[in-house]
């Protein structure tokens, strides 16, 4: 008898399984993990290396060397890491204290006598690192970039969005909440008996479900138009007068906010009624369940698990907490990711990369250049703005030129939470600072040991860091077809975001400035809602209830297709600047026996391929649910097939056929940049 062996399809079938399908089927998801992939798999690399120099730095043992190590020892940098990874890892030490390390911040919530001593109370911990009303921060003003202005945007909630609060196909996760928040409170021995703890979380719950209800959704938030609302501080106090309390509470109250941004003015002003209409008891309440919910996983073990049940295991499907190591890793680069950065650098990116990268981003410029310069649909005012504003734009490989100095950052190898306080409040002293100082152009807002890349429409900055430029994204020793699918896809996708829904809204300088013609911008919004609706209708095979959103999804969409599109346009260039570069090296080469049409053929799925092989991922149920509500990027299965359907290059390359399901009418297909 014949075993039967599980074929995978094919690409004409599905592109994503066909690549993907032997790594789906062999990979479990880690147990601490909520999803598992690409990403993930460059993202335990980075963890296991900055443990071994934190591990290095607690002991005192250097393993580093280098230019960018240079002084470590004399701006203390080695003992910062060290310390702080030491405090968490003390975990005998943090169980033995127990709720001790936040009874005076409990306490001082029980003295707050009205109001405007709530707001205060309530600004002073967020410079401590615990979540507020108001999320506040220093931006690049996109009026004028060039100056740095308060900002402050919708918060106030423990669920992930304001749907969880009024859905209800959230229902039972909106219970379960309640039941996480009792559970706080009777650890800390907030309340009386179960029956009264219940009731103090089901009316702090209660609040959250009323400030939820002046909240802007998740596809309104994505409004770079909308949410730029600049006003003068007396504005501010016109529009939300406890912002008078709470300004001197965060700190803000002088120079700092002679002007703001305010992101969701409604916002505010429902805010305002909610705090005069809700009970002072209630509202200490609430500061008591942010002071919990924020310090639980740097507290006894109790507090930790349940905070993982809940966000971890309820939320996310995750079956355990990640080892008691990555979530000191965590911290450690969260408090002082510049520090390890310096270490990282010095033993995980060669300057070769760098030089490769440089070549490739060059590349992907001249593609989009010629791209822009030839679109059908975009008039010659606009081509100009846009090919003016592609000039401007800064590429950052690697890491960046010059380090973030934490040497005023105070640390104690003995303490956590202290060394959390400390952390958060430098944090968000060096982000005011730059208010009085002015935005720097050579900041970056990644460290270079995570795995992603970002464009920064304020700064027209497109950062690569170095922890990405890793397989299967970028190889020097792959092919070219195998980079250009992978990396150059990635680069173009960054580039694409300055020319996405919202990205277009700003000009070169970074300014939020309209440089299109009203013909050219209906052009652009009727492909980009043909985009939408081809999303809208999408659902994922983790959570076949739920379907993409695609207005939420929009912008990285775009990314997506633009910076595949253009990806393969610059391997085309690339391939007429290099015709001899992937020649057969002698007559006994099989590739000699195939035609430059068939080879450059297999090129192309090579490219397609490395393309897939970038997206592949396992998700949990839990976790799908929760990102298709509240993340703007699609699914990865989406994010590599429903992409490569709107490629002509796709189909040649695979000669795809209609009834094939990868097929889509030529007329269907979308191409925007």
């Amino acid at each position: 008898m014949t075993e039967t062996v599980n074929a995978q399809p094919t690409a004409r079938e599905d592109l994503f399984r066909h690549v993907n399908g032997a790594w789906l089927d062999s990979v479990s998801i880690p147990a601490d993990q909520g999803a598992y992939g690409s990403f993930q798999e460059l993202r335990d690399a980075s963890e296991l290396a900055v443990r071994r120099l934190c591990e290095s730095a607690a002991t005192g043992v250097d393993t580093s060397s280098g230019p960018f190590t240079a002084g470590h020892d004399e701006d203390g940098a080695r003992r910062r890491i060290g310390a702080l990874y030491a405090s968490f890892m003390d975990e005998e030490r943090v169980e033995g204290r127990g709720l001790e390390p936040i009874l005076a911040d409990l306490a001082e919530i029980e003295t707050v006598t009205d109001l405007p001593g709530f707001l205060e109370l309530s600004g002073r911990f967020q410079r401590q690192g615990i979540s507020g009303l108001v999320q506040t921060g220093a931006l690049n003003d996109a009026g004028n970039p060039e100056r740095m202005l308060l900002h402050l945007l919708q918060d106030g909630l423990g669920l992930p969005d304001e749907s969880y609060y009024r859905e209800e196909k959230f229902a039972e996760i909106l219970a379960a909440y309640r039941v996480h928040v009792a559970r706080l409170f009777t650890l800390a021995g907030i309340g009386g008996d179960s029956g009264e703890t219940q009731a103090d979380a089901d009316r702090v719950v209660e609040l959250e479900t009323r400030i939820a209800a002046h909240h802007w959704d998740v596809v309104k938030v994505r409004d770079a138009v909308a949410r730029y609302n600049l006003m003068d501080r007396f504005g501010l106090i016109e529009l939300f007068p406890l912002a008078e309390h709470w300004l001197r509470g965060v700190g803000v109250d002088g120079d700092r906010s002679a002007e703001v941004v305010v992101w969701q003015p409604d916002f505010l002003t429902g805010l305002q009624q909610v705090l005069e209409d809700t009970d002072l008891a209630d509202l200490k309440l609430w500061l008591d369940l942010q002071l919990l919910r924020s310090r639980a996983p740097y507290l006894a073990a109790a507090f930790q698990e349940e905070h993982f049940d809940f966000y971890g295991r309820r939320l996310a499907g995750t079956e355990e907490d990640r080892p008691r190591w990555k979530r000191a890793v965590a911290f450690a680069n969260g408090a002082v990711g510049e520090d390890i950065a310096r270490l990282y650098v010095a033993q995980h990116f060669p300057e070769t990369h760098k030089a490769v990268m440089d070549r490739l981003v060059n590349t992907l410029m001249e593609a989009y250049r010629r791209s822009i310069s030839t679109l059908e649909w975009m008039g010659e005012q606009t081509r100009q703005k846009a090919l003016e504003k592609l000039s401007m734009f800064t590429p950052m490989v690697g890491y960046p030129v010059k380090w973030i100095d934490y040497s005023a950052l105070t640390v104690d190898p003995s303490d956590l939470v202290a060394n959390v306080r400390a952390a958060s409040a430098f944090a968000f002293e060096r982000d005011l600072a730059k208010i009085e100082t002015g935005p720097d152009p050579e900041e970056w807002h990644m460290t270079p040991q995570t795995v992603n890349a970002y464009y920064s429409p304020l700064e027209n900055a497109i950062v690569f860091p170095a922890a990405i430029l890793q397989a299967p994204f970028f190889d020097p020793e792959r092919s070219p077809a195998e980079n250009f699918g992978a990396i150059g896809a990635v680069i173009g996708h960054e580039i694409g975001h300055g020319f996405d829904d919202q990205g277009s809204h700003y000009a070169g300088d970074g300014s939020l400035k309209n440089w299109w013609t009203d013909e050219d911008r209906a052009a652009f919004e009727e492909r980009t809602a043909r985009l939408v609706d081809q999303y809208d209708s999408l659902r994922p095979a983790e959570a076949p209830d739920h379907t993409v959103n695609g207005r939420l999804t929009l912008g990285e969409n775009i990314g997506d297709l633009g910076g595949l599109g253009i990806a393969y346009q610059a391997f085309t260039i690339w391939r007429e600047e290099n015709p001899d570069d992937d020649a057969p090296e002698s007559a006994s080469d099989p590739l000699d026996q195939v035609s430059p049409e068939e080879r450059a053929a297999e090129q192309d799925r090579a490219f397609f391929a490395a393309w897939a092989e970038c997206w592949r991922q396992l998700t949990r149920t839990e976790t799908a649910i929760t990102r298709i509500t509240s993340d703007p990027h699609s699914p990865n299965e989406f994010r590599c097939n429903q992409v490569v359907k709107n490629l002509d290059a796709f189909h040649e390359a695979y000669g795809t056929q209609p009834g094939d399901p990868m097929w889509m009418e030529p007329e269907e297909r979308v191409t925007i940049w």
